[in-house]
């Protein structure tokens, strides 16, 4: 099978509307869900399409796009809210009861929040970036305050600013690039689930009610993560600092750090081969 874009998609209706993913790799080989991050024009396929073909010839690769980001089904919820629950549906529509599971950014969040609630379905869990809590660095960072300024006035030129403190090495932020995620970015569904997750007014609403909440937030929590975790990061994050890494690896049990020089938030992306050979290693290790 040819691992390109529209040879690898699928689509799952459920009860909330479908839910779109890519999927490649041996369908008796064990599962991999690949879960993305948040930003403008982000899609599960642009996060992870060129790891496709690596990590296809070991797992059964399951790329999934959460709803409101423009390719599965809009979501009237905020979209971090409509995440998590979107992967169990997900996961019992395919009948896969434990999965491995690689989470950029966001993704890395849900994934975390998923082995909190559900233990049992994770056996080993890969966070990129994004994971965990400032100790030392501002909050928020000066991708998500670029992030921001898109979500609130989105222009190209607000666009560029934001890919650029996505990456060290700016080459990577090319024309091509820019055009796909200016034109999903700015699709008005999309645009409008980016506001209610990034625009000032939703941000600083979400920082009232964590204060004001009984429950304690998930990063409070990563002491009762059972899954084996491998943590990467690149040292030169601008969207979350190294530092928020701290906390994850302290706590989580069983984790351990993996940090990649010359590199910014899509580690998967611009340290694509020793990124790759870290995951691997973690996920088909027989300890």
């Amino acid at each position: 099978m040819s691992l390109t874009h529209d040879a690898t998609l699928r689509e799952l209706p459920t009860e909330h509307g479908v839910l779109r993913y890519h999927e490649a790799g041996d369908p008796g080989a064990p599962p991999l869900l690949l879960l993305h991050g948040s930003g403008p024009g982000v899609t599960g396929w642009r996060n992870f399409g060129a790891n496709l073909p690596l990590f296809a010839e070991h797992f059964r690769c399951l790329v999934l796009e959460f709803p409101g980001f423009g390719v599965s089904d809009p979501t009237d919820q905020h979209p971090m809210v409509a995440a998590l629950p979107a992967v169990g549906r997900f996961l019992d529509a395919l009948g896969l009861e434990q999965v491995d599971v690689i989470g950029n950014s966001m993704g890395g969040v849900v994934s975390t929040r998923f082995a909190l609630a559900q233990p049992d379905r994770i056996r080993r869990m890969v966070t990129v970036g994004g994971m965990g809590r400032a100790i030392f660095s501002p909050s928020p960072g000066e991708g998500l305050n670029l992030l921001m300024e898109f979500t609130e006035a989105p222009s190209r030129e607000r666009l560029i600013e934001w890919l650029n403190s996505m990456v060290f090495d700016r080459a990577l932020v090319t024309e091509q690039m820019i055009e796909e995620r200016w034109a999903q970015a700015t699709e008005p569904s999309t645009l409008a689930a980016a506001r209610r997750m990034y625009s000032r007014a939703a941000l600083e609403g979400m920082a009232k009610a964590a204060s004001t909440s009984p429950e304690p937030p998930y990063w409070a929590m990563l002491h009762q993560v059972r899954a084996r975790t491998l943590i990467t990061w690149g040292r030169d994050d601008r969207v979350s600092p190294l530092d928020m890494a701290l906390v994850p690896m302290r706590t989580i049990p069983d984790a351990e750090l993996h940090v990649l020089p010359n590199c910014g938030h899509w580690a998967m992306i611009e340290q694509k081969s020793a990124w790759e050979a870290a995951v691997l290693a973690f996920l088909t290790r027989k300890d």
